[in-house]
C-alpha cells in the first residue's frame, strides 16, 4: 500500500474521527469511552502543546487519512519524566494489518528522537491483543498490568502497561 506521512493539522479534524469514533463506538480498543465532535478535536488539534508530536497516514493520491500517531510528554509537573512521551496508534478499523501502523512509528521515533524523547510509555487495553503484538513488534516490552484500571459500560477491564527506549 502507498503511504506518505505528514503532520495533523486543525483542517484534519474529521478525517482524524471518521478513525476515532468508530473505534471508541466498537468498545474494544481503547480506554476512551465516548465519540468526539468536530468542534471538540478541531480545538484539541489546534492547542498542540510543545513537544506534541502527531503524524498522519495518508494516501498520496487522494490525500485520504489511514491512521494515526499521538506523542505527548508524559508529564509537565516535573522535569524528570521530560524524556519519556506516551504513544497512541489509531489505525481505521477496515485497514488494519496493511502496515499503516509499522510506517507511522517509523516516522514518530524519528521525530522524538529530534523532539528530546529518549523513551516511551503507553497502555493497552489486556482485551486488545492485536494492539499489544503490534507495539510488542515494534520493540516495545511489557512492564505490568494495571488491574481494573478502566472501566467501560460498568466493566472493569485490565491495562498491559508498554514501554520502549528510543535507542535499543
Amino acid at each position: 500500500m502507498d503511504i506518505s506521512i505528514r503532520d495533523v493539522g486543525p483542517d484534519d479534524a474529521e478525517a482524524v474521527l471518521r478513525i476515532l469514533n468508530p473505534i471508541i463506538e466498537a468498545r474494544t480498543y481503547t480506554a476512551l469511552d465516548r465519540p468526539y465532535t468536530v468542534a471538540e478535536e478541531r480545538a484539541f488539534i489546534a492547542d498542540l502543546p510543545p513537544r506534541r508530536i502527531w503524524k498522519a497516514a495518508v494516501r498520496p493520491d487522494d490525500g485520504r487519512m489511514l491512521g494515526y500517531q499521538i506523542l505527548e510528554p508524559f508529564a509537565g509537573y516535573t522535569a524528570a519524566f521530560d524524556h519519556v512521551a506516551t504513544i497512541g496508534t489509531f489505525v481505521n478499523l477496515s485497514l488494519r494489518r496493511q502496515g499503516i501502523a509499522r510506517r507511522l512509528f517509523a516516522a514518530s521515533f524519528e521525530a522524538a528522537a529530534k523532539a528530546g524523547f529518549e523513551k516511551f510509555f503507553t497502555f493497552v487495553r489486556s482485551d486488545n491483543p492485536a494492539a499489544l503484538a503490534t507495539y510488542l513488534a515494534q520493540g516495545f516490552t511489557v512492564v505490568g498490568t494495571a488491574r481494573y484500571h478502566c472501566k467501560i459500560d460498568g466493566r472493569y477491564i485490565d491495562e498491559v502497561m508498554i514501554e520502549r527506549r528510543l535507542h535499543l
